[in-house]
Protein backbone atom coordinates (compact mmCIF):
# COMPACT_ATOMS: atom_id res chain seq x y z
CA UNK A 1 0.00 0.00 0.00
CA UNK A 2 1.03 3.50 -0.80
CA UNK A 3 -0.94 6.18 0.14
CA UNK A 4 0.51 10.24 0.02
CA UNK A 5 -0.18 12.95 2.21
CA UNK A 6 0.98 16.51 3.32
CA UNK A 7 2.23 17.30 6.59
CA UNK A 8 3.32 20.35 7.89
CA UNK A 9 6.26 21.12 10.30
CA UNK A 10 3.97 22.59 12.95
CA UNK A 11 1.44 19.38 12.30
CA UNK A 12 4.30 16.91 12.85
CA UNK A 13 5.30 18.59 16.24
CA UNK A 14 1.88 18.76 17.05
CA UNK A 15 1.55 14.80 16.28
CA UNK A 16 4.50 14.18 18.69
CA UNK A 17 2.90 16.34 21.26
CA UNK A 18 -0.28 13.89 21.13
CA UNK A 19 1.14 10.88 21.20
CA UNK A 20 3.30 12.05 24.37
CA UNK A 21 0.18 13.03 25.75
CA UNK A 22 -1.74 9.79 25.00
CA UNK A 23 1.58 7.95 26.72
CA UNK A 24 3.33 6.79 23.69
CA UNK A 25 7.12 6.80 23.76
CA UNK A 26 8.20 9.38 21.63
CA UNK A 27 12.02 8.66 19.46
CA UNK A 28 13.26 11.14 17.86
CA UNK A 29 17.11 12.58 16.84
CA UNK A 30 17.49 15.30 19.19
CA UNK A 31 20.51 17.41 19.95
CA UNK A 32 22.76 16.52 22.53
CA UNK A 33 25.28 18.54 24.48
CA UNK A 34 28.35 17.26 25.44
CA UNK A 35 31.07 18.54 27.94
CA UNK A 36 33.03 19.32 24.27
CA UNK A 37 30.34 20.13 22.22
CA UNK A 38 27.21 18.83 20.67
CA UNK A 39 25.69 15.85 18.67
CA UNK A 40 22.85 14.38 17.10
CA UNK A 41 21.33 11.58 18.98
CA UNK A 42 18.06 9.35 19.21
CA UNK A 43 16.51 9.28 22.42
CA UNK A 44 12.99 9.48 24.31
CA UNK A 45 11.95 12.98 23.77
CA UNK A 46 10.03 15.06 26.48
CA UNK A 47 8.90 17.97 24.43
CA UNK A 48 8.04 18.23 20.29
CA UNK A 49 10.28 21.29 20.87
CA UNK A 50 13.32 18.65 21.10
CA UNK A 51 12.95 16.95 17.77
CA UNK A 52 15.35 17.97 15.45
CA UNK A 53 15.00 17.59 11.66
CA UNK A 54 17.21 17.10 8.51
CA UNK A 55 20.38 16.78 10.46
CA UNK A 56 23.60 14.61 10.54
CA UNK A 57 23.64 11.00 11.23
CA UNK A 58 22.82 10.87 14.68
CA UNK A 59 25.64 9.14 16.76
CA UNK A 60 23.94 5.93 17.52
CA UNK A 61 21.21 3.93 16.01
CA UNK A 62 17.85 2.75 16.51
CA UNK A 63 18.20 -0.72 17.67
CA UNK A 64 18.79 0.36 20.88
CA UNK A 65 15.43 0.72 21.42
CA UNK A 66 14.47 -2.44 19.74
CA UNK A 67 16.75 -4.63 21.31
CA UNK A 68 18.15 -2.73 24.66
CA UNK A 69 22.08 -2.92 25.63
CA UNK A 70 20.74 -5.38 28.47
CA UNK A 71 17.03 -7.02 29.09
CA UNK A 72 16.38 -9.46 31.98
CA UNK A 73 14.86 -12.58 30.60
CA UNK A 74 13.75 -13.92 33.89
CA UNK A 75 14.65 -14.43 37.73
CA UNK A 76 15.59 -17.16 39.31
CA UNK A 77 15.53 -18.30 43.40
CA UNK A 78 17.03 -21.35 45.01
CA UNK A 79 15.89 -22.89 47.29
CA UNK A 80 17.96 -26.04 48.70
CA UNK A 81 17.99 -28.33 45.56
CA UNK A 82 15.25 -26.81 44.47
CA UNK A 83 15.22 -23.80 41.63
CA UNK A 84 12.28 -21.48 41.14
CA UNK A 85 12.04 -19.44 38.01
CA UNK A 86 10.00 -16.36 37.83
CA UNK A 87 9.24 -15.39 34.41
CA UNK A 88 9.69 -11.40 33.59
CA UNK A 89 6.36 -9.89 31.86
CA UNK A 90 6.74 -8.32 28.87
CA UNK A 91 4.75 -5.44 28.10
CA UNK A 92 6.97 -2.98 26.02
CA UNK A 93 5.34 0.28 25.93
CA UNK A 94 4.12 2.08 22.51
CA UNK A 95 6.52 3.73 20.17
CA UNK A 96 7.02 5.81 17.70
CA UNK A 97 10.21 7.23 15.76
CA UNK A 98 9.74 10.45 14.27
CA UNK A 99 12.48 11.25 11.84
CA UNK A 100 14.22 7.38 11.48
CA UNK A 101 17.14 7.99 8.96
CA UNK A 102 16.10 5.56 6.02
CA UNK A 103 19.76 3.35 6.40
CA UNK A 104 18.22 2.87 10.16
CA UNK A 105 14.58 2.31 9.43
CA UNK A 106 15.93 -0.22 6.89
CA UNK A 107 18.49 -2.17 9.58
CA UNK A 108 15.17 -3.40 11.54
CA UNK A 109 13.78 -5.31 8.32
CA UNK A 110 16.65 -6.51 7.74
CA UNK A 111 17.62 -7.46 11.16
CA UNK A 112 13.82 -8.46 11.28
CA UNK A 113 14.64 -11.81 8.78
CA UNK A 114 17.40 -13.38 11.31
CA UNK A 115 15.00 -12.80 14.20
CA UNK A 116 12.32 -14.63 12.84
CA UNK A 117 14.60 -17.39 10.69
CA UNK A 118 14.78 -20.93 12.93
CA UNK A 119 13.24 -18.99 16.19
CA UNK A 120 10.99 -16.01 16.85
CA UNK A 121 12.64 -14.01 19.09
CA UNK A 122 10.10 -12.52 21.34
CA UNK A 123 12.07 -9.98 22.65
CA UNK A 124 13.14 -8.26 19.49
CA UNK A 125 9.22 -8.94 18.52
CA UNK A 126 7.37 -7.38 21.36
CA UNK A 127 9.25 -3.98 20.98
CA UNK A 128 9.13 -4.24 17.16
CA UNK A 129 5.27 -4.64 17.10
CA UNK A 130 4.94 -1.92 19.10
CA UNK A 131 7.25 0.24 17.14
CA UNK A 132 5.66 2.73 14.36
CA UNK A 133 8.38 4.14 12.15
CA UNK A 134 8.27 7.70 10.73
CA UNK A 135 11.25 7.88 8.80
CA UNK A 136 13.04 10.90 7.05
CA UNK A 137 14.56 11.18 3.93
CA UNK A 138 18.34 12.32 4.21
CA UNK A 139 19.67 15.37 3.04
CA UNK A 140 22.92 15.61 5.53
CA UNK A 141 24.61 12.37 4.43
CA UNK A 142 28.58 13.14 5.16
CA UNK A 143 31.73 11.26 3.17
CA UNK A 144 31.03 8.12 5.15
CA UNK A 145 28.21 7.24 3.95
CA UNK A 146 27.26 4.46 1.34
CA UNK A 147 23.41 3.40 1.45
CA UNK A 148 23.01 3.85 -2.27
CA UNK A 149 26.08 1.17 -2.88
CA UNK A 150 24.14 -1.40 -0.48
CA UNK A 151 21.15 -0.96 -2.40
CA UNK A 152 19.12 1.69 -0.65
CA UNK A 153 19.37 5.52 -1.43
CA UNK A 154 18.60 8.65 1.16
CA UNK A 155 14.98 8.10 0.20
CA UNK A 156 14.94 4.72 0.68
CA UNK A 157 11.27 3.39 2.26
CA UNK A 158 12.63 0.08 3.59
CA UNK A 159 11.20 -0.54 7.04
CA UNK A 160 9.13 2.79 7.68
CA UNK A 161 6.04 3.05 8.51
CA UNK A 162 5.47 5.96 6.90
CA UNK A 163 8.37 7.71 4.45
CA UNK A 164 8.16 11.73 5.36
CA UNK A 165 10.09 13.42 2.14
CA UNK A 166 11.18 17.43 2.78
CA UNK A 167 9.21 20.14 0.34
CA UNK A 168 9.83 23.51 1.28
CA UNK A 169 6.76 23.82 3.84
CA UNK A 170 6.92 20.59 5.50
CA UNK A 171 7.03 16.96 4.48
CA UNK A 172 5.03 15.01 1.70
CA UNK A 173 4.40 11.72 3.96
CA UNK A 174 3.93 8.49 2.15
CA UNK A 175 2.19 5.98 3.86
CA UNK A 176 3.45 2.60 3.50
CA UNK A 177 1.93 0.25 6.02
CA UNK A 178 -0.98 -0.61 7.80
CA UNK A 179 0.66 0.38 11.19
CA UNK A 180 1.43 3.98 8.90
CA UNK A 181 -2.22 4.20 7.78
CA UNK A 182 -3.55 3.05 11.38
CA UNK A 183 -0.97 6.25 12.65
CA UNK A 184 -2.61 8.39 9.80
CA UNK A 185 -6.55 7.96 10.57
CA UNK A 186 -5.93 8.32 14.62
CA UNK A 187 -4.31 11.79 13.81
CA UNK A 188 -6.09 12.56 11.06
CA UNK A 189 -6.44 16.69 11.24
CA UNK A 190 -2.99 16.88 11.12
CA UNK A 191 -2.59 15.44 7.72
CA UNK A 192 -3.58 17.44 4.47
CA UNK A 193 -4.45 16.31 0.92
CA UNK A 194 -0.91 16.24 -0.81
CA UNK A 195 -1.57 19.19 -3.68
CA UNK A 196 1.90 20.08 -5.37
CA UNK A 197 4.23 19.51 -2.87
CA UNK A 198 7.34 18.24 -4.39
CA UNK A 199 10.74 16.98 -2.34
CA UNK A 200 13.60 19.49 -2.14
CA UNK A 201 16.00 19.68 -4.98
CA UNK A 202 18.96 18.76 -1.77
CA UNK A 203 17.40 15.08 -1.38
CA UNK A 204 18.74 14.52 -5.27
CA UNK A 205 21.79 16.68 -4.33
CA UNK A 206 22.32 13.94 -1.24
CA UNK A 207 22.12 11.17 -3.76
CA UNK A 208 24.21 11.99 -6.03
CA UNK A 209 26.95 12.61 -3.30
CA UNK A 210 26.40 9.76 -1.45
CA UNK A 211 26.75 7.51 -4.33
CA UNK A 212 30.08 8.95 -4.97
CA UNK A 213 31.34 7.66 -1.90
CA UNK A 214 31.55 4.12 -2.46
CA UNK A 215 30.43 2.07 -5.92
CA UNK A 216 30.84 -1.79 -5.05
CA UNK A 217 29.84 -5.00 -6.41
CA UNK A 218 28.14 -6.76 -3.21
CA UNK A 219 28.09 -9.97 -5.38
CA UNK A 220 32.06 -9.71 -6.23
CA UNK A 221 33.11 -8.82 -2.91
CA UNK A 222 31.13 -11.93 -2.07
CA UNK A 223 33.06 -14.11 -4.12
CA UNK A 224 36.39 -12.76 -2.94
CA UNK A 225 35.49 -13.82 0.21
CA UNK A 226 34.33 -17.03 -0.02
CA UNK A 227 37.50 -17.49 -1.82
CA UNK A 228 39.40 -15.07 0.36
CA UNK A 229 39.55 -17.01 3.99
CA UNK A 230 43.34 -17.36 3.93
CA UNK A 231 44.02 -14.35 2.58
CA UNK A 232 47.15 -11.64 3.34
CA UNK A 233 44.51 -8.54 3.89
CA UNK A 234 43.49 -9.88 7.04
CA UNK A 235 47.02 -9.27 8.57
CA UNK A 236 46.95 -5.94 7.14
CA UNK A 237 43.24 -5.41 8.29
CA UNK A 238 44.34 -6.47 11.78
CA UNK A 239 46.73 -4.27 12.35
CA UNK A 240 44.29 -1.52 12.69
CA UNK A 241 41.72 -3.08 13.83
CA UNK A 242 41.91 -2.25 18.02
CA UNK A 243 39.24 -5.17 19.04
CA UNK A 244 37.56 -2.16 20.92
CA UNK A 245 33.80 -3.54 19.93
CA UNK A 246 32.81 0.36 19.27
CA UNK A 247 31.55 -0.68 15.63
CA UNK A 248 29.22 -2.89 16.76
CA UNK A 249 27.82 -1.01 19.34
CA UNK A 250 27.16 1.62 17.07
CA UNK A 251 25.32 -0.61 14.02
CA UNK A 252 22.53 -1.04 13.32
CA UNK A 253 22.48 -4.57 12.32
CA UNK A 254 24.91 -6.15 14.46
CA UNK A 255 22.92 -8.54 16.43
CA UNK A 256 24.92 -10.14 18.88
CA UNK A 257 24.41 -11.29 22.35
CA UNK A 258 25.41 -12.93 25.44
CA UNK A 259 23.14 -14.51 27.91
CA UNK A 260 24.57 -14.14 31.21
CA UNK A 261 23.00 -15.41 34.96
CA UNK A 262 23.85 -12.15 37.49
CA UNK A 263 23.94 -13.32 41.17
CA UNK A 264 21.88 -11.19 43.77
CA UNK A 265 22.89 -12.06 46.94
CA UNK A 266 23.57 -16.16 47.90
CA UNK A 267 20.89 -17.76 46.51
CA UNK A 268 19.31 -15.84 43.79
CA UNK A 269 19.66 -13.66 40.83
CA UNK A 270 18.72 -12.74 36.91
CA UNK A 271 19.30 -13.90 33.39
CA UNK A 272 19.80 -10.84 31.50
CA UNK A 273 20.51 -10.87 27.54
CA UNK A 274 23.50 -8.22 26.45
CA UNK A 275 24.90 -7.03 23.55
CA UNK A 276 28.34 -8.74 22.80
CA UNK A 277 30.44 -8.51 19.76
CA UNK A 278 33.00 -10.90 17.74
CA UNK A 279 35.51 -8.09 17.79
CA UNK A 280 36.37 -9.10 21.28
CA UNK A 281 38.53 -11.91 22.06
CA UNK A 282 36.27 -13.59 24.71
CA UNK A 283 33.53 -13.70 22.22
CA UNK A 284 34.65 -16.91 20.85
CA UNK A 285 36.89 -18.32 24.03
CA UNK A 286 36.09 -21.58 24.91
CA UNK A 287 36.03 -23.13 28.80
CA UNK A 288 38.77 -25.31 27.74
CA UNK A 289 40.86 -21.87 26.72
CA UNK A 290 40.93 -22.80 23.47
CA UNK A 291 39.85 -19.73 21.12
CA UNK A 292 39.25 -20.45 17.30
CA UNK A 293 39.78 -16.47 16.65
CA UNK A 294 43.16 -15.93 18.50
CA UNK A 295 43.93 -12.87 16.95
CA UNK A 296 42.22 -9.73 15.54
CA UNK A 297 43.18 -10.95 12.28
CA UNK A 298 40.62 -13.24 13.14
CA UNK A 299 38.54 -11.31 14.07
CA UNK A 300 38.44 -8.49 11.53
CA UNK A 301 37.71 -11.23 8.90
CA UNK A 302 34.93 -12.54 10.86
CA UNK A 303 32.89 -9.31 10.81
CA UNK A 304 33.56 -8.57 7.24
CA UNK A 305 32.67 -12.35 6.36
CA UNK A 306 29.55 -12.23 8.49
CA UNK A 307 28.12 -8.85 6.63
CA UNK A 308 29.14 -9.72 2.99
CA UNK A 309 29.69 -13.03 2.69
CA UNK A 310 28.07 -15.21 5.30
CA UNK A 311 24.29 -12.98 5.77
CA UNK A 312 24.61 -13.02 2.16
CA UNK A 313 24.33 -16.77 1.40
CA UNK A 314 21.40 -17.27 3.98
CA UNK A 315 19.18 -13.98 3.16
CA UNK A 316 20.38 -12.65 0.00
CA UNK A 317 21.45 -9.56 1.07
CA UNK A 318 24.04 -7.88 2.97
CA UNK A 319 24.33 -6.97 6.71
CA UNK A 320 24.78 -3.61 6.49
CA UNK A 321 22.67 -0.49 5.46
CA UNK A 322 25.86 1.88 5.01
CA UNK A 323 24.87 4.09 7.40
CA UNK A 324 29.27 4.84 8.26
CA UNK A 325 28.96 4.90 11.48
CA UNK A 326 31.86 2.07 12.48
CA UNK A 327 34.10 4.47 10.26
CA UNK A 328 33.25 7.43 12.43
CA UNK A 329 34.00 5.68 15.91
CA UNK A 330 36.97 3.40 15.10
CA UNK A 331 39.64 4.22 16.96
CA UNK A 332 42.02 2.77 14.49
CA UNK A 333 40.70 5.02 11.84
CA UNK A 334 39.00 1.48 10.02
CA UNK A 335 37.27 3.04 7.47
CA UNK A 336 34.68 0.70 6.10
CA UNK A 337 34.08 2.02 2.83
CA UNK A 338 37.48 2.01 2.01
CA UNK A 339 37.85 -1.47 2.93
CA UNK A 340 35.16 -1.86 0.63
CA UNK A 341 36.55 -0.25 -2.40
CA UNK A 342 39.92 -2.43 -2.11
CA UNK A 343 37.98 -5.78 -1.99
CA UNK A 344 35.90 -4.67 -4.85
CA UNK A 345 38.99 -3.97 -6.79
CA UNK A 346 40.93 -7.14 -5.41
CA UNK A 347 37.79 -8.91 -7.01
CA UNK A 348 37.90 -7.40 -10.01
CA UNK A 349 41.73 -8.74 -10.71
Amino acid sequence: MKKEMFISDSDLRALAQELLTAGTAVIAPVQKKLPLGERIEYARVQSPDQLVFNQAVSANSLKEFIMPPTVAILCWKQRKAEVELQEIPRDPTPQVVIGAHPCDAAALAVVDRVMDWDYHDELWFDRRNQTTILSLACTAGDGTCFCTAVGLAPDSSRGADILLLPTANGFRAEVMTDKGEKLVKAHIPRFKDLENQQPLPALEAAKKKIAANLRMDSKAIQGLLEKGFEHELWKTLGLACHGCGGCAQVCPTCHCFDIVDEPEGVDQGTRRRNWDTCQTAKFTLHGSGHNPRADQNCRIRQRLMHKFFIYPEKFQEVLCTGCGRCARVCPGGMDLPEVLKMLTAKAAL
